[in-house]
């Protein structure tokens, strides 16, 4: 019997868009395009998911490739407030993640994301109060797909994994989670109705 939802948080419960800061701060494509691809699309972005590298060396690393000073100071800009701008409630899912609540589900968030989250996801999570736990990848040292970062959501949380179902929208990170017991629905589409029609029919198999 499933008893609790697990949610994966960008592209699931919050509409996540890497280059949301850079295109409120950078006019310019070409600059704009070099300075999103140096902080977001960096080996330094996926250390600070894994909660390995400190703020402050990421950044550093990340304006090292860009050739300006002005490409340097709008990417110090971009990183400190791309939490700001990148991420926003997925229309649908707060009414998804109360309905849940109301049936007597428990409510949890397993996402890869840099300890960043851990003073701004009130912010950007949908139904916020409805949760029983939150974890965030940076802070226990793993990502998803790993097995470690599903073991630590049951051990912190006393969740059994054959009483879980998980929603995310990478297969890759739902793969992971059944070789850990944990059933679940690739939310790859972003079909809200969808979505709740699979939602409604758990424990009806």
């Amino acid at each position: 019997m499933i008893k609790n939802i697990v949610f994966d948080m960008g592209n699931v419960l919050v509409d996540y868009t890497a280059d949301g800061v850079c295109r409120h701060f950078i006019e310019d494509p070409e600059t704009r395009k070099k300075v999103s691809t140096s902080v977001f699309v960096s080996p330094e972005w996926i250390l600070l998911d894994m909660g390995v590298m400190p703020e402050d060396m990421a950044l550093k690393k990340m304006q090292a490739r860009l050739d300006t000073e002005e490409e340097r100071s709008l990417a110090a800009l971009c990183f400190n407030r791309w939490h700001e701008f990148n991420m926003y409630k997925k229309e649908g899912m707060e009414d998804v993640v109360r309905w849940l609540k109301s049936m007597g589900y428990g409510i949890y968030l397993c996402s890869n994301a840099s300890v960043r989250l851990l003073s701004c996801y009130k912010d950007v999570l949908p139904a916020v109060d409805c949760f029983d736990g939150i974890l965030f990848s940076a802070d226990v040292l793993c990502l998803k797909p790993q097995k470690e970062i599903y073991g630590h959501l049951f051990e912190r949380f006393h969740l059994k994994p054959e009483e879980c179902f998980f929603v995310d929208d990478l297969e890759l990170n739902i793969e992971g989670a059944r070789r850990c017991g944990m059933d679940g629905y690739c939310f790859d589409d972003g079909n809200v109705e969808k979505l709740r029609e699979v939602l409604a029919g758990l424990n009806r198999r």
